[in-house]
């Protein structure tokens, strides 16, 4: 098949592991026959930079007018001085909106040889393997009025969480159709006992549950979802939730698989996906050959199932990723002391080498 891929490096660590994913997706092609179009284009700080907002008309172009979206990361100290409306994150905002992805999909699946990688007991993390729907368009982040007004007294900031039940059950089925070609489970995460737009939440979604027979529902309101991640992750197959939860109970899950460095992410919800990994800029190490790429190529990945209907090729990347890891490489947010065979540590682009050497042997 052909593929237009709109490639978005973004700000921090996002333009060291793009290649990566660029890489392994070019070996792909060549295996498999396909052929894939990367046209780059700036987007948040380095957009910024260049033309003084974060998304430019040119960039969101492009992505309108390819079949698929792939970016690194945005943001960074550099730019956090600035007005919330030209912030690199609008960008974010910007794309989900304008482009109709309503849906982030966070798949949180520990690798058995990285169960020492994270900082809870191996076994309590060991199995986990989950799935969060979130919802992306809605919520408090898009809600009105929101702004930062003047008072007698000093200041006033305002969010609104709002949600429609047309927003509630589309990302509702979302996440119904995802648990029927998994374990067939839904825990739908609110706080109904507190938020009004969560009554509704709760009630749309066990509307739209009566379709899905087949598929358990059981709910949690998200503080205690919170802990039970930690005491308990075995237990969640799919969690549906607003757009404001779903951001801190997805980064919480990333811990459980050893580092936030190893997530994916799917926008989806139009005919264009943006996949994306959900570690964001770390300018902290930007530039140091230190960022872990496997997010970013597992990314691809997901891209490549989405959008594209690839599903072997998707899951030759993930095998290759896995037979990498059960050879011990490990970049330095995997890494632990209590591994057996003893860790070869690399930076970026070895690591991205290595995966795309075992696409290779495939």
């Amino acid at each position: 098949m052909k593929a237009r891929i709109a490639v978005l490096p973004g700000d921090g660590i996002g333009p060291e592991v793009m290649p990566q994913a660029l890489q392994a997706l070019e070996t792909i092609a060549k295996q498999f026959g396909h052929s894939f179009t990367f046209t780059h284009a700036d987007v948040g700080g380095a957009a910024i930079d260049k033309t003084g907002r974060p998304l430019p008309d040119e960039t969101l172009k492009l992505a309108r007018e390819s079949d698929a979206i792939l970016l690194g990361a945005v943001g960074g100290y550099k730019w956090e001085g600035l007005a919330y409306d030209v912030r690199p994150e609008r960008a974010l905002l910007g794309l989900r909106e304008q482009l109709g992805l309503f849906a982030n999909l966070r798949p949180a699946k520990l690798y058995p040889m990285l169960a020492d990688a994270s900082t809870l007991k191996a076994e309590v993390i060991t199995g986990t393997d989950l799935l969060v729907v979130r919802e992306l368009t809605g919520g408090i982040y898009f809600g009105k009025p929101k702004g930062i007004e003047k008072t007698a007294d000093g200041e006033r900031g305002v969010n609104t969480e709002v949600y429609t039940t047309p927003e509630i059950v589309r990302i509702a089925k979302v996440a119904f159709e995802a648990a029927r070609k998994r374990r067939k489970k839904v825990m739908s995460v609110d706080k109904a006992n507190v938020l009004e737009s969560s009554e509704l939440w709760r009630r749309v979604v066990i509307g739209v549950a009566k379709d899905y027979p087949d598929v358990e529902l059981s709910h949690l309101y998200v503080d205690n979802c919170a802990m039970q991640l930690i005491r308990n992750p075995r237990q969640f197959d799919v969690l549906v939730t607003t757009n404001l939860f779903g951001d801190i109970l997805s980064d919480e899950a990333a811990m459980l698989t050893g580092s936030i460095g190893m997530l994916p992410s799917a926008s989806i919800g139009s005919t264009v996906g943006m996949y994306e990994p959900i570690h964001g800029s770390a300018p902290d190490i930007a530039g140091k050959d230190l960022a872990n790429p496997i997010a970013t190529i597992a990314s691809a990945a997901m891209m490549l199932s989405y959008s594209f209907n690839l599903d072997k090729e998707a899951a030759a990347i993930d095998r290759a990723i896995l037979r990498v890891l059960e050879q011990g490489y490990r970049t330095k947010d995997i890494a632990s002391s209590k591994t057996s065979p003893p860790e070869r540590m690399v930076g970026t682009k070895e690591m991205g080498r290595l995966i795309c050497q075992e696409l290779g042997k495939a």
